[in-house]
């Protein structure tokens, strides 16, 4: 028995000296993540989600983000870097744009073009024919590694600004294996780079609005547009901002009028939506896990997982989740699927007739018809 321990410790040692010492990409930071409340509340576990209708994606996977375009046609962001077309009823699909990268989100501006963020390739324009144009894909000199999310302001008698998300300075999808991996490894770190820019088509000015957000991602603007919402991924939480802001440091908490309107949420916040009657939708990605809350602490804890096989990796489960709130902060609705049968759900797409249920990973558009309850 002597014999074989001797034997046994050089390997015992070359293994702890891997798992403490081996190089990773991240250089993670201590935060606190608040005792998790879980699905408690107006989030209390609830099935309201399962059993969705799906459309057909003719292949295709992640619809990441789902819009009305003003044909009145469906506008689908899809893994491929394509921008699927379809009729609401999912019928007639076509290929519509193909960016060559991954667009996250998408708004139209004025003159009716989709103003698209594209993790790969930056903040995009996509005119009624599909021909692509990038519009920012650096500022200041720096690129911009993670478009995300954007909203444009088009409020009569005023300048027109597209908001967009680069959600992380430090792990761009293009050089981190795509854009889950590189949020994965934007969010282990925890060195809260992510920011929210303004780009002024008039003038061709890219400008910081915030920064010091844990993978900055959904955005939307109030009714007024005076207000710019933005979900903090990282640390399970949704902001409301001055759009008018300009260099505001959140790293440190609520600074220069920012507020939190939801803290210590129950999962991973992504895409912010507006709907009808003033509500906000938004999609919580994973459930949070007790493991990842503990190493919040412990940084090396957190490096140590990432020379682990990936199967071991502290992911959480698939389990679905949207609410929607109203810009005061009340949630009025909140679906979920325990199940996660529709994984990743990232926000709803509300129409008259039908809620679209966008999402990360899955195979087809989930669907349901519109309930009493929001009519």
């Amino acid at each position: 028995m002597r014999r074989w321990l001797v034997a046994l410790l050089p390997v015992v040692g070359v293994l702890a000296a891997y798992l403490l010492a081996w190089p990773v990409p991240i250089e993670a930071r201590v935060w606190v993540a608040q005792a998790d409340a879980g699905h408690t509340g107006p989030h209390a576990v609830n099935t309201a989600l399962a059993d969705l209708q799906t459309l057909d994606l003719g292949g295709e996977e992640g619809p990441e983000h789902v819009q009305v375009g003003p044909d009145g046609w469906l506008y689908v962001a899809v893994a491929s870097g394509k921008l699927l077309r379809m009729r609401p009823d999912g019928s007639e699909r076509q290929v519509f744009a193909d960016t060559g990268g991954r667009v996250l989100g998408f708004d139209v501006d004025r003159a009716g073009h989709l103003i698209a963020a594209d993790a790969v390739r930056g903040l995009l324009r996509i005119d009624p024919a599909g021909q692509v144009t990038v519009l920012v894909d650096l500022v200041e000199g720096v690129p911009m590694l993670y478009a995300d999310a954007v909203a444009v302001s088009r409020a009569e008698g005023s300048a027109e600004r597209f908001y967009v998300s680069d959600a992380s300075q430090r792990f761009g999808a293009r050089d981190w294996g795509g854009t889950f991996e590189a949020s994965l490894l934007d969010i282990i770190e925890q060195s809260a780079t992510g920011r929210v820019l303004v780009h002024e088509p008039a003038t061709g000015q890219t400008a910081v609005v915030v920064e010091g957000l844990s993978f900055a991602n959904g955005v939307t603007l109030s009714a007024d547009e005076q207000t710019l919402f933005v979900a903090e991924t990282g640390r399970y939480r949704i902001w409301a901002v001055p759009a008018s802001a300009r260099n505001l440091d959140l790293s440190q908490g609520p600074a220069g009028g920012a507020r939190i309107v939801f803290d210590n949420l129950p999962g991973y916040p992504d895409n912010l939506m507006r709907g009808l009657d003033g509500r906000i939708w938004v999609g919580l990605t994973k459930p949070r896990s007790p493991l990842v809350d503990r190493m919040a602490a412990h940084p090396l804890l957190r490096e140590m997982t990432l020379r682990l096989p990936r199967a071991l990796w502290p992911i959480p489960r698939a389990y679905g989740h949207v609410f929607a709130f109203t810009e005061d902060g009340r949630v009025v609705a909140d679906w979920q699927d325990p199940s996660g049968a529709y994984p990743e759900t990232t926000a709803i797409t509300e129409t008259p007739d039908r809620l679209y249920v966008q999402s990360l990973h899955a195979r087809a558009l989930g669907w349901l018809p519109r309930p009493e309850s929001l009519r």
